[in-house]
């Protein structure tokens, strides 16, 4: 496999990538409200069977576990101390895994924090996590890092200008509409977009939010302002609680995924995976759809 993902993408190449971390390892025995990223050192195993499983599915890049590893959201869990070790574990287990056979994507998500004037966190703060965060991902083996789950176009930016700068290496940036196609800020697809690019981001999409529906119409958006290559990673749906302790219900299936998964290709989306609720037959089915 090509190690220069710009230029695979820029050949029009589509990527397909894997699906959701945190529900796999709660199959696997991970506590409700525990601390994911605790298990890139207390038990790596798990991980390390999370991405083979999405690798043997056909997943052309695994995404660390380290979604939440800022230091705003380990200090919650009382892990602040960890958060370099943990996310360079994090990108070593994957890249243990991926080899030469696939990318590693060094996960970034929010920091759970209001960014000024609405909160306490500033920008030059903001940046400084996520440059630390960056750079220990890209010390553990990262080839890009993928900003998720954006909400506020300030913290995005913020997350985007620093891995830049602290890594060099190409940064995906993603952000969760809503079917009214706003984020929970009030940010529209098209103005995130703009203020990505100029802030750095080499791709740009949406994923999680109000599952397919809410994808497409963001995409849609999107391409009216960037020719750049785009990113969908849809979650499966609305999830509704089942009749069993802590079962949770998806309501859409890895074939209408992979319908979806058209859909979002025919709207410029070079990048795809999966969000909450997706696990390997996802992956599976929509690789088989797109790449074959």
């Amino acid at each position: 496999m090509s190690r220069d993902l710009l230029t695979v993408l820029g050949r029009g190449d589509l990527i397909v990538g894997d699906g959701a971390m945190g529900t796999m390892l709660q199959s696997l025995g991970l506590p409700a409200g525990a601390l994911p990223e605790a298990w890139n050192a207390d038990n790596p195993d798990a991980v390390r069977q999370v991405h083979r499983a999405y690798l043997d599915a056909g997943a052309m890049f695994l995404t660390t576990n380290t979604f939440g590893g800022n230091r705003p959201r380990l200090t919650e869990g009382g892990l602040a101390d960890r958060a370099d070790d943990l996310n360079r574990l994090g990108a070593e287990l994957a890249r243990s895994v991926a080899g030469d056979a696939a990318w590693v994507a060094g996960s970034i998500g929010p920091t759970g924090q209001l960014m000024e004037p609405y909160g306490p966190l500033t920008v030059q703060e903001a940046e400084a996590i996520f440059a630390g965060q960056a750079g220990a991902l890209a010390r553990g083996g990262a080839d890009f890092i993928k900003i998720e789950t954006q909400h506020d176009i300030e913290e995005a930016c913020a997350a985007i200008r620093a891995a830049k700068a602290a890594t060099g290496l190409p940064v995906f940036c993603s952000f969760a509409f809503n079917v009214r196609g706003r984020t929970m800020m009030g940010l529209r697809p098209e103005d995130a977009v703009q203020r990505a690019i100029e802030a750095g981001a080499d791709v740009v999409g949406a994923n999680c939010g109000d599952g397919p529906a809410a994808v497409v119409a963001a995409l849609e958006a999107m391409r009216q302002v960037t020719d750049l290559p785009l990113m969908a990673q849809s979650n499966a749906g609305i999830p509704q609680m089942g009749h069993g302790a802590g079962d949770t219900l998806w309501d859409v299936t890895p074939e209408q995924m992979a319908e979806h998964a058209r859909e979002f290709v025919a709207l410029g989306a070079r990048v795809l995976a999966g969000c909450c609720g997706t696990g390997p037959a996802f992956i599976a089915a929509m690789r088989a759809a797109l790449v074959g």
